[in-house]
């Protein structure tokens, strides 16, 4: 076994064989570990990886040293190009099950598959690309404050990929820091944001006592304890969190989630239509029987359940009344259509959540807020269709998209906040802060992606969203994977991916209002200035003890 001396003339050999790499060399290296990052997402969860991968990341950026009088592009690109890099090759690892989608339909769709494998990570990479550039050529120094200003940098442009362009948080890098509950409760009170500027700094630690230099630059060993002591802090606070953790429920309210597992052509084929309202009814009526009591009291469809508008067929409605005992509800997912009101269009489509009762009427319905781009929509629409490109769902002129987020009230249950696919991946924008719900309800069809990494990953954030928020979710999904997940986010019953069937359940009881909830990303961002005041007293103290 080799001995700590020979472990450390390893680490110094390989270091200075990333410092010294150049050109293609370089940006292989960042390519490579930013792929070798994305095994710390789900499903693997193999987060010790990172404290391989983005030291290297850091000494790459140690390599990036530009001439004093070299005009701006000269003084940014290596540092842009190695940003770039890591973050595609961290987004292509963990996003290229994307592809899957384009086999839903493949003669339409196949000849963009590789495109947007490609130009997705691609341009998702751009976010880090600028933070190193800026990080590197404004405030990069010497030592432990080089990993502070790299922790901010990309947790802030993490933030702005989250927001600019109606967003896109999928697969943050604090993901990476959340493999279980345990490690995840930190979010209730500095949110996914948090996590991420946390998640730079704990896995780009060991740069500080490793690496290209024999020496270790005073103060180093010092910051390296200290991260050291975050991370434990952050393990203790979740322990002692789960510890206090009562499983209270809502003795009223008993739920079951149905996951058909319908495939994509039949579940969009009108030719399908009654064996797709037969499968619910079927899978809904599980263990039912005349005398006894209902299973549920919520029952819960996931999202476009029907190939059909709901209300264009009454007899569907009908034995959705016949199939509901007294007192009980269904919310389903279903696309609505309501006539345009300026008469241009014709009619206006959204993908909506319909609460009916138990008589088959519908009492509420709920439109989705966040769009799928390219997938519910087209952006750009005109000048995207003459070069042949639609949105994925075969919908002329694809969704529109509802007004707000709203909580619905429910006569026998808690009021509930209804959140369609993807609408659950945005932190801090979850819940209509005018009435806070006390559960969510995520209906989703992940069936376009078949039995790859997206599901697990999507199922990873409405976890996550479950302990920011200190709520409760309710989640069903066309194919897996449907889930009741605590406030905590304990997983308390699931159906895996592919599998048809039910998931029976009681509703957790929701926690007060955390820190996150209340304060949202303000919380993060008073982070990101502390950790700045420190990352500069730290160059400050360094210059001037050289000086």
């Amino acid at each position: 076994m080799p001995n700590g001396s020979a472990i450390r003339r390893a680490a110094l050999e390989f270091g200075h064989f990333v410092l010294l790499s150049w050109g293609w060399r370089r940006l292989a290296l960042a390519i490579g570990a930013g792929a070798f990052s994305s095994l710390g997402l789900a499903p693997l969860g193999w987060f010790p990886v990172l404290w391989v991968t983005v030291p290297v990341f850091v000494w790459l950026l140690d390599g990036c040293i530009a001439e004093p009088r070299a005009g701006v592009r000269a003084s940014l690109g290596p540092a842009f190009a190695v940003g770039w890099g890591f973050g595609f090759g961290y987004f292509l690892g963990g996003l290229w099950w994307i592809g899957a989608a384009f086999l839903a339909d493949a003669g339409a769709f196949l000849w963009l598959m590789p495109i947007a494998v490609v130009a997705l990570p691609a341009g998702l990479a751009l976010f880090w690309g600028v933070a190193t550039a800026v990080a590197r050529r404004f405030f990069w120094s010497e030592g432990w404050p080089r990993i502070v200003v790299l922790a901010i940098a990309l947790s802030l442009t993490e933030w702005l990929r989250g927001h600019v362009l109606t967003g896109f948080p999928w697969n943050a890098l604090g993901y990476v820091l959340t493999p279980t509950p345990l490690f995840m409760q930190i979010a209730s009170l500095i949110g996914i944001w948090g996590v991420t500027l946390l998640a730079v700094l704990v896995f780009a630690a060991p740069a500080l006592v490793i690496g290209p230099s024999s020496r270790v630059r005073r103060g180093d060993p010092a910051a390296f304890a200290f991260i050291l002591l975050l991370l434990l802090a952050d393990i203790a606070f979740g322990a002692y969190r789960l510890a206090l953790a009562d499983g209270a429920v809502v003795d009223s309210v008993r739920l079951r989630l149905v996951q058909p597992a319908i495939a994509q052509d039949e579940k969009w084929s009108p030719e399908h239509e009654s064996d797709v309202m037969a499968r619910y009814l079927s899978l809904s009526a599980t263990g039912m029987t005349e005398s006894g009591p209902a299973p549920f009291t919520v029952l819960i469809w996931p999202e476009t359940a029907f190939p059909f508008y709901l209300t264009d067929r009454p007899n569907a409605l009908a034995a959705i009344g016949a199939l509901l005992p007294p007192g009980t509800t269904l919310l389903t997912g279903a696309a609505r259509a309501e006539p345009d009101i300026d008469g241009i269009d014709g009619a206006r489509v959204f993908n909506s959540l319909y609460v009916i009762g138990d008589d088959g009427t519908i009492r509420d319905a709920f439109d989705k807020v966040h769009l799928v781009p390219f997938g519910e929509y087209l952006p750009f629409e005109g000048w995207l269709r003459q070069l042949g490109f639609r949105q994925m769902v075969a919908l002329p002129g694809g969704f529109d998209p509802g007004r707000r987020l709203r909580t619905l009230p429910l006569e026998h249950a808690p009021s509930f906040g209804p959140l369609i696919c993807y609408e659950i991946i945005f932190p801090g924008a979850v819940t209509d802060p005018a009435n806070r719900p006390s559960w969510f309800v995520n209906v989703t069809n992940d069936g376009w992606f078949g039995d790859t990494p997206g599901p697990r990953q999507h199922l990873q954030q409405a976890v996550v969203r479950a302990v920011e928020e200190g709520l409760p979710v309710a989640r069903a999904a066309n194919s897996g994977i449907s889930a009741i997940i605590d406030p905590y986010g304990r997983i308390l019953a699931r159906r895996e991916v592919g599998e048809a069937g039910i998931v029976d359940g009681p509703l957790p009881k929701p926690l007060s209002q955390t820190i996150y909830s209340r304060f949202g990303d303000a919380v993060y961002l008073a982070l990101c200035l502390l950790s700045a005041a420190v990352a500069a007293t730290g160059s400050f103290t360094r210059t001037k003890r050289r000086n």
